[in-house]
């Protein structure tokens, strides 16, 4: 009998002397110690001659009965490069592999060996960040442990990653499954008690994530549950059930094929390693070739789910719902439900708003165009998720500097590409900067490489600069800048009531940090490119006729700081707001509409105060949503000022009316910025959209703009 992967419980493999595979794991001692790379393809018993070189050469030792155990040697040891941090717009392999890498790979893990349930690490995770998290995963109604196939290389990244396997035909009831994970989470807690451990649960694995969590409720858990099959008692299949017993044998095998269309989008499917900017024409040209080749894979499902085997996944997932849904009250972990809005196959979407009243630590998202598989379907990777929820962290408490992961090349390419890609283009973003000796030029040459660098600037009504101004640090000097943010961001009460992945969730991935000065401190003593807004939401938030006005508080300590870490001080302005919409209702006038005005007042009574002002404009803080009039786009502009050193003036600046001054000069350089884009944009021919559109149609280049001075 052969195990094509490994268990903790016992690094014993053994191998049925008929079965050969080539699917690989890395096996794992208990303790999580040394390991080596196996690939059962080469492994095979009774006089193979494969076997035999194996155990010549180490790999395998025969401890009898059949029985192969891996030979630990350091020097047979693949290596294992831990490194400690990510470089900004890292290849996370998202969309490398696809469901036809999970059919694949199921051919060969599901072979009867008559061996329990176990944990298996994907070689295809690689190695991950030193004092990264343990992830486990539990997985659906198939029981193979593939299911985060697709995001197995981005989560090995950030992940000690384990997925479970039940056989095929296994037949551990849910308390005893229930057991098996628990005694891997409280031996996992005992080695590491002050790093989580993440349960992620697909389907049936929800409910197995919840009953862990409930039964350990002292453990630091963090719970990611994909349609969680705690609403199996109200499945649209629930009249089907009964009708699969009667269906012959000989017609069981029609079955699966109708379940996996059930369960998931073959579209959705097919689509996973297909480039979203692609022209139509080569996208639909590449589904045409995903789609045959996906189709004549799925014949394995009748052999991942046997009628017999179905027959029990049923009667488990009844008593596993059950059980799950009975200690719900004891669930004291972080939980993030996933719920897919074209689940054929359980209500997600309610069972998720049922679940965010019922825990007690609950947040959810939705994918309303998903099915039933998920994570099995085009979209965003898992690791980006967590990202963007703050849910990853690698101790007790989330540190928003210290526990933040780089954007990938892939998750840059989303977030300005699909999220913000009609803005980018609509505003065509023309960036400018000071040299040292005061000439502007175009591109952030002006702006120094190496930190701690600070840009102070204006805000923008909603903050419209933000995107572009990101997007070209990372695509010109490849910098990671960090926006100090309002903390009403990371609490969630700003999302939209669909629940989405959204903006607010993209800010986050993309380096937005809560504001604090411990957090200021943090970066600019990482030596990192941090953005800040002395005007805050006041400026954000502006009313009508107030554009491009600076309501910067009385505090400079923002100067002190800078100068303790040595830190540059780069002013800019933005300009272009009015050139994208009219500002029709600001807070004025909501306020005297009525049932508005309520609202208004509900939200600025939950929200978070900053700042410690009694007095001056930027002491009013109110948050609320203006009424906006599109209009015909026009253009952003940015001019990056003259950098500010403040090395060595530590001393001085501690002095009040010394940076008082400096805080007063950085001001009036913003203030230039600004005058200096406003009347320069004047000169631009192409500062119109449909100029610039007729531009591109010509020559397909980058758009001019202004001549510089």
């Amino acid at each position: 009998m052969a195990s094509v992967i490994n268990f903790p419980v016992s690094p014993s493999f053994v191998i049925n002397s008929q079965y050969k595979t080539s699917f690989r794991a890395r096996a794992q001692s208990v303790g999580g110690g040394d390991s080596t790379v196996l690939s059962s393809g080469s492994i095979a018993v009774n006089g193979d001659p494969v076997s035999r070189e194996k155990e010549k050469n180490g790999a395998l030792i025969d401890v009898g009965n059949g029985t192969l155990k891996p030979r630990v040697e350091k020097k047979k040891l693949v290596k294992n490069v831990i490194s400690e941090e990510l470089e900004v717009l890292w290849d996370d392999g998202y969309g490398t592999d696809s469901v036809k890498d999970y059919l694949d790979a199921a051919k060969e893990i599901i072979k009867p060996d008559g061996g329990p349930p176990r944990w298996f690490c994907p070689v295809d995770c690689g190695c991950p960040l030193k004092g990264s998290p343990t992830l486990l995963f539990l997985p659906g109604i198939d029981g193979l442990g593939l299911g985060l196939i697709l995001h197995h290389k981005p989560l090995g990244k950030a992940f000690e990653v384990r997925c479970l396997h039940i056989p095929v035909y296994d037949r551990t009831p849910f308390e005893g499954l229930v057991k098996f994970v628990e005694e891997t989470v409280r031996r996992e807690h005992a080695s590491s008690p002050e790093k989580p451990i993440y349960l992620v649960g697909d389907s049936f694995g929800g409910c197995l994530a919840l009953a862990v969590a409930a039964r350990n409720p002292t453990i630091d858990l963090i719970l990611i549950l994909s349609n969680p099959a705690t609403s199996f008692g109200r499945s649209q299949l629930q009249p089907l059930f009964p009708i699969l017993k009667a269906i012959p044998d000989e017609l069981h095998g029609a079955v699966p094929y109708l379940l996996s269309y059930v369960m998931g989008d073959p579209i959705k499917m097919a689509m996973v390693n297909i480039e979203n900017r692609l022209p139509p024409r080569i996208k639909l040209e590449q589904l045409s070739n995903n789609l045959p080749a996906l189709l004549p894979r799925l014949s394995v499902m009748s052999d991942i789910i046997p009628k017999d085997t179905l027959l029990w996944k049923l009667k488990l997932l009844k008593s596993a719902s059950a059980y799950a849904n009975s200690r719900l009250h004891a669930v004291k972990a972080e939980v993030l439900v996933l719920a897919s809005g074209k689940d054929n196959m359980l209500p997600s979407e309610d069972e998720a708003k049922r679940l965010n009243n019922s825990l007690q630590n609950c947040i959810v998202r939705n994918f309303k165009d998903n099915g039933h598989t998920l994570l099995l379907e085009e979209g965003i990777s898992l690791l980006t998720i967590i990202k963007g929820t703050c849910k990853y962290r690698r101790s007790r408490k989330l540190d928003s500097v210290a526990d933040f992961l780089p954007p990938s090349r892939q998750e840059f390419k989303y977030a300005f590409d699909q999220v913000v890609g009609l803005l980018r283009v609509a505003s065509s973003s023309v960036m400018l900067s000071t040299l040292e000796d005061g000439k502007i030029v175009k591109g952030l040459a002006g702006v120094p490489n190496e930190g701690p660098v600070l840009l102070v600037g204006y805000h923008m009504l909603l903050g419209f600069e933000l995107y572009s101004l990101v997007e070209e640090f990372l695509r010109e000097k490849n910098i990671m800048v960090h926006g100090i943010a309002h903390p009403e961001i990371f609490l969630g009460r700003l999302e939209n009531s669909s629940n989405e992945f959204g903006m607010t969730d993209w800010l986050k991935v993309m380096g937005a940090v809560p504001v604090a000065a411990r957090n200021l401190f943090k970066l600019l003593s990482t030596k990192s490119h941090v953005l800040l807004y002395p005007g805050g939401a006041r400026e954000a938030l502006h009313y009508k006729g107030e554009e491009y006005k600076l309501f910067w508080p009385e505090q400079q300590e923002f100067v002190r700081m800078a100068a303790r870490f040595g830190a540059t001080i780069v002013p800019f302005g933005a300009v272009g707001e009015d050139d994208i919409a009219d500002l029709v209702l600001d807070y004025k006038d909501l306020m005297s509409i009525p049932v508005i005005n309520d609202y208004v007042r509900e939200l600025a009574r939950d929200t978070v105060n900053i700042r410690d002002e009694t007095r001056g404009e930027v002491a009013n803080q109110a948050l609320f949503f203006p009424g906006l009039l599109p209009k015909v786009p026009g253009r952003f502009y940015y001019l990056f000022g003259k950098p500010i050193q403040t090395k060595g003036r530590e001393v001085s600046l501690k002095d009040k009316e010394n940076a008082n001054e400096l805080y007063l000069h950085i001001k009036s350089q913003v203030e230039r910025c600004l005058d200096y884009l406003l009347k320069k944009r004047e000169e631009d021919p192409y500062r119109n959209i449909i100029d610039r559109t007729a531009y591109r149609a010509v020559y397909g280049d980058e758009v001019p703009t202004f001549k510089l001075d």
